[in-house]
Formats: structure tokens, sequence, C-alpha cells
């Protein structure tokens, strides 16, 4: 199978069949020669997609079908954000259009894509709407009800950098006893460019990595794993000590879990849930590869209430199940998204947080957390949550954070940005029980 083939097929999984896009790459096992250029590739496409939609739209004038709109999507990407060559992406999408058994549309995409290459040329390509909610949308491919609550929220000129920015860079987590000192002599050693984090202690920046880091031997043998800073730091806010009874509610893939138990020295309990039991066994499977064996793993629903575990734990964590709106590094959740989605998504985290919270002992501290920048899932359910919860506080973490978050970081809530912060978008709220 062709490597446009690949691109196509994963492409055309992400947006007619709602595939996640790093579950779809990883499951269509392409080479390794040509993996970084698909990955690069859909990544790309998927982050563009309203403005080459806005161009096949104006130059096609009737309806496209699906499938030829995807091909036209992946060559428009390589001809205006990959600098590939005209000619090339014309006749390699020609030659797709027949591998797909759509022989009499050849014509049909070569025209459309040697016109707007013509006009792009000559300075001709249609206008972009003067209205911001508009151009906004056909620029970064957003729902218009979350460009306008940014708007409101952050004003014009931040929601275009917030929407206009990505993460390329990957955190690597060292896991102790590997330390990122000893992580980065590596990196220099293999002529990597990589940086130490400035928000996490441990994590270490690569800014460009042309193979797949499970391939790396540091990872197979558990010395390093794939985690955000953000997500590093909200498992540091929760500020689990030795010896602690911890919860962590929506633990699927298990890297907060496992980091977790390392901030605690590996002593105390930790419990570790997820609803589907596919999930709980890749919690299980990221804790054996890091060589982390003293957690307890099991399939539970967050929003159900259990009465035994009423009172039982020192710290919980709810990293809840969102939208994953707001920038950076998954360019397919814009795709899915509606306002009524993320309106029954935060019925549910709110359920999780509500059913967790009588978990937590008297004194206890719970996060809440998710990668997303919106209000509905983030304030909006904290808010709610302390307005029926009188035994409960926001409890600021700024001991916990850098220095310059730490203006952020006094209400006991901190919103993170791709634009100012160089992470994904990620909220984090800490409460404190009451006793």
């Amino acid at each position: 199978m062709t490597p446009d083939r690949i691109a196509y097929n994963i492409l055309l999984k992400v947006t007619r069949d709602d595939a996640f896009l790093n579950l779809a790459i990883k499951e269509a096992s392409a080479p390794q020669s040509y993996a970084p250029h698909i990955t690069a590739l859909l990544y790309s496409a998927l982050e563009h997609i309203g403005y080459c939609d806005h161009l096949i739209d104006h130059y096609s004038r009737s309806r496209v079908h699906f499938s030829v709109r995807t091909i036209l999507r992946l060559s428009l990407t390589e001809m205006f954000f990959m600098n590939m060559p005209d000619h090339a992406v014309c006749s390699r999408a020609v030659s797709l259009t027949a591998e797909i058994g759509k022989d009499k549309l050849k014509g049909f995409v070569n025209g459309v894509l040697r016109s707007i290459a013509r006009d792009r040329d000559s300075g001709r390509l249609p206008e972009l709407p003067s209205d911001f909610v508009e151009r906004t949308k056909i620029l970064s491919g957003y729902p218009e009800f979350l460009i306008r609550e940014y708007v409101r929220k952050y004003g014009e000129g931040f929601t275009e950098e917030l929407l206009g920015s990505s993460v390329k860079s990957t955190s690597i987590r060292a896991v102790s006893p590997y330390t990122a000192d000893e992580l980065m002599d590596y990196a220099k050693t293999h002529g990597l460019s990589a940086r130490i984090s400035s928000i996490v202690p441990g994590s270490v920046i690569f800014d460009c990595l042309e193979s797949s880091i499970a391939d790396f031997e540091l990872f197979t043998e558990g010395r390093i794993t794939v985690q955000s800073e953000s997500a590093m730091l909200a498992c540091r806010i929760l500020d689990p000590k030795p010896g602690m009874s911890v919860l962590d509610a929506c633990a699927a893939p298990g890297g907060k879990t496992a980091y977790i138990h390392e901030l605690m020295a590996r002593k105390g309990n930790v419990t570790a849930w997820d609803v589907h039991p596919h999930r709980a066994e890749l919690i299980l499977s990221t804790l054996k590869r890091l060589g982390d064996e003293g957690v307890s793993v099991s399939v539970h629903d967050a929003a159900i209430p259990d009465a035994s575990l009423f009172g039982c734990f020192d710290r919980v964590l709810c990293d809840v199940p969102c939208s994953g709106l707001g920038g950076a590094s998954k360019p397919d959740a814009k795709l899915r998204r509606t306002k009524e989605s993320v309106e029954e998504l935060s019925k549910l985290q709110y359920s999780i947080l509500d059913t967790c919270s009588g978990y937590l002992r008297p004194g206890g501290l719970i996060v809440y957390s998710t990668c997303t920048v919106s209000d509905s899932e983030n304030e909006e359910v904290v808010k709610r949550f302390l307005s029926s919860h009188d035994d409960f506080e926001l409890c600021p973490f700024t001991d916990l954070i850098p220095e310059r978050l730490k203006d952020r970081g006094g209400s006991g809530m901190l919103q993170l940005f791709p634009n100012t912060d160089g992470t994904e978008g990620f909220f984090i709220a800490r409460l404190r029980r009451i006793g």
C-alpha cells in the first residue's frame, strides 16, 4: 500500500468514522521509512482542515464526494503547509483518485488543485471573511460556539494566538531512579535536540523526533515514558506523600498513576480505576513496563458511588474525560465537538467529581483536571461543586508550581495555554475537604 493511500485511509477514519487520530495512526502500522511524513501530514491536515475546505468549496462549486474531499484535503495541506512541489502533489493526487476507484474524477481533482495553485501564485485566492469569528473558524477549524466563548473571555488577539498554536515537541519523563540529567546526556550523545522542562522536574522536552519513542531502548527498559508537562503538574499539585492512600479515578493509560506512585517514593497505597476493561488492561501494561507492581488496578465507574469507600483516601485525582479542546496536540478533537456534546460532558465531569469527593478523608485533597480550555468543563464544574458542598474549599498551590505560573495558581485553579505556556490546553483545580 502506498504512503498516500495509508494517509488517505487514516484521515477518512478520523473525519468520517470519528476514530481518534493517534490510535488510527498506530493501527495503520505504516513502514518506518515514511511513517514520520504520514504523521506530520495528518496532523497538519487536521490543523488546517477549515482552510482546505474553504478552498475546496470555492473552487468546486458543487457537492464533493467525501472520498475526493479527503484527497483534496491532503493534497492542499502538502501544497500550502508542507512546501511540496505542486506538480508532484497533483500527480500523486490523480493516482490516488484512481487507486480508490474514482477514475472518472481524476480530471476534477487535477483541475481543482491546478486552479488553486495558479491563483495562489498570482495572488488571486478567495479572500477570507472580514468577520473575526467566521475568519477564525476557517483558519482554525474550531466550532463557532467555542470561538465566541474564547473571544468573550480572552479577547480576539489571545483567541487568535490560542487557536493558531500547536505543540510539536514531545515531553518525556525520566522514570526514577533514571534522571532527567541522564536523559539529557542520552539526547546529546545521540544528537537529539532536547531541553529540561521549565514547568516540572523530571521532564525533558524533545523538539523533533524522527522515530517513535516506543523504539527507544530506554522506553522498552521502562526508564522513560511519554507524559505531558501539564499531566505531571496535576500529579504534583495533588501533593501525594509516602504512606498515603491515593485514588486515581480515571487512570488510563496509567502514566499519571505511575507518576503519583513515584512521587510517594512508591510507599503507600495507590488505587487506579477505569470504567472500561480494555483500558484497565492498558493501565496494567503501563505499570508493568515501568516496573511498578505496587498499584491496585480495577474496572470501576468513577461516577457511581461506592459507600464502602467513603472517607478512605488522603488524595483523589479526577482527571476526567473531556472535550480535548484548546489547541496544541489533539487537532482531531475539534471535529467531533458541539455545544451540546460539551454540555453532556460537563454533566459527567460533575458527577465524577461529586462522587469521588465522598471518598476523601477530612483534610484530604482532591485535584480535578481536564485537557481542555472550556468554561463549562472547567471553572463552571468547580463552582457548581463548591456551591453544593460546603465542606470543601479551593486550596491554592503556589508552592508547587514554577515562579512564572504563581500569579495564576493563587486561586486554587490554573488554566494552561499552548500559546503562553507551550503545553496542551490544560485545567487544574485543587480542593480541600474541610475537617
